[in-house]
């Protein structure tokens, strides 16, 4: 038996692929979305958590800890499937699981088992780690390279789109009347009964347009190749590639952090006083930032290398991360608030830079940086032990540090690319 190449031997007509491109990124944008509203509604778990179950801030973001862990414990079997049954099934497949975790979430919410939901969330995060490699790569490596960044970066809008509409409409339902001990009301879980409901309709289109990239170049599917596990860490001999991923764990762990504790930040005496439902609003301004940044930053594109705004972008965001921790009220306030705009082009364009130019590695490649996303579970995690140790404000000086790390990231690729030129 011969073996199998990981880059199918089919071309299409540039018209045929441009369309493909097309229809693939208006059904990408769904996905971008629903993912953006379901990670700021489950952010707002941790205060919800935090004051029904009394827990200390540790504890609450075990919330994050179960939500992001899987992005290292199933990352690989995720790659291996996108492998192997190609990206549009395995897209369909991640938002199915991810709707089943949303029906285990509204279960465990109303049962008030701490337990379950961790274990829900566990599952839900389970799809999104599928999603997460599929729907973030095909977009990558269909379509022109040159253009990749910038399609990631659109999508990436929609997403904050999500991410801004989900605490604006959630916090109503997750945050009302809650006080330690109190009942969680059946209203609380018509959030994730609705995100559960769109994710299975978003699963049934993919369903129907499994066979939109049967044709196209690096699809993937069906040609797992024999030595796959030593392809898995010769993959890692990409510089960039490894570290991209040190860069995505420290920016996924900063974001988090940041999105999660701002609710409790803004309650504080000392910055603007709030009650919860206000403050978990006003979180929406953080995600309305990426949301605009992330257009916006496709549009400096254009002008600007993708790695130098990169530069820009962290080293504002280390500054306005420490003024929040050092000025009181408004002030410290705006400026936590103003991070998400700096987050705006992060992700994608780490992404986007530490992908390898063989497009055939892009699976493979995707499941380390998805990997990476385990920051999200870390970061926030240090930073609530670090909170309970000297302080919420003071704690924030480690996701400012997690900047720094995605500067010299930045720095390294700005450095490469005038080299390379």
């Amino acid at each position: 038996m011969s073996t199998m190449s990981l880059s199918p031997p089919i071309s299409r007509t540039s018209e045929a692929q441009e369309s493909v491109t097309r229809r693939l990124f208006w059904l990408s944008i769904g996905v971008f979305f629903i993912g953006g509203f379901l990670s700021a509604s489950v952010g707002l778990l941790v205060p919800q958590l935090k004051s029904v179950l009394a827990l200390d801030y540790k504890s609450a973001l075990l919330i994050q800890l179960a939500f992001h862990s899987s992005y290292l414990l199933f990352a690989l079997p995720a790659a291996l499937s996108v492998v192997r049954i190609g990206y549009m099934r395995a897209i369909a497949a991640g938002l199915t699981v991810m709707a089943a975790g949303c029906l285990a979430l509204v279960l465990a919410q109303g049962m008030r088992q701490f337990l379950l939901v961790l274990g829900a969330l566990l599952l839900l995060s389970a799809g999104q780690t599928v999603l997460q490699i599929a729907a973030n790569t095909v977009v990558t490596v269909i379509g022109p390279s040159r253009r990749s960044a910038f399609r990631l970066n659109l999508l990436q809008g929609f997403n904050s789109l999500g991410t801004v509409l989900g605490p604006l409409v959630s916090a109503p339902f997750l945050l009302a009347d809650i006080a330690p001990g109190a009942r969680v009301e059946v209203t609380a879980s018509i959030p994730f009964i609705a995100i559960g409901a769109g994710l299975a309709t978003l699963a049934t289109f993919y369903i129907a347009h499994r066979a939109l990239l049967a044709d196209a170049p690096s699809a993937a599917g069906d040609y797992l190749p024999r030595d796959w596990t030593r392809q898995i860490f010769a993959v890692l001999g990409e510089r960039r590639l490894l570290w991209g991923a040190c860069a995505i764990f420290l920016y996924v762990g900063a974001e988090v952090t940041i999105g999660t504790l701002m609710t409790n930040v803004l309650m504080l005496p000392n910055r603007l006083a709030l009650e919860p439902v206000s403050a978990g609003r006003l979180v929406s301004l953080y995600w309305a930032g990426a949301m605009i940044g992330r257009f916006a930053g496709a549009w400096l594109m254009t002008w600007i290398a993708e790695a130098r705004l990169l530069v820009y972008a962290a080293l504002a965001a280390i500054m306005l991360t420490v003024a929040a921790a050092l000025l009181p009220g408004a002030a410290g306030a705006g400026a936590l608030i103003a991070v998400g705009l700096c987050n705006a082009i992060m992700y994608p364009t780490i992404y986007a830079l530490a992908m390898p130019r063989d497009s055939s590695k892009a699976p493979l490649a995707s499941m380390w940086l998805c990997m990476a996303v385990v920051g999200g579970a870390i970061v926030p995690l240090l930073t609530g032990m670090a909170a309970d140790a000297i302080g919420l404000l003071p704690a924030l000086l480690l996701p400012a540090a997690c900047y720094v790390g995605i500067a010299l990231f930045a720095a390294l690729c700005v450095r490469g690319g005038e080299a390379a030129s």
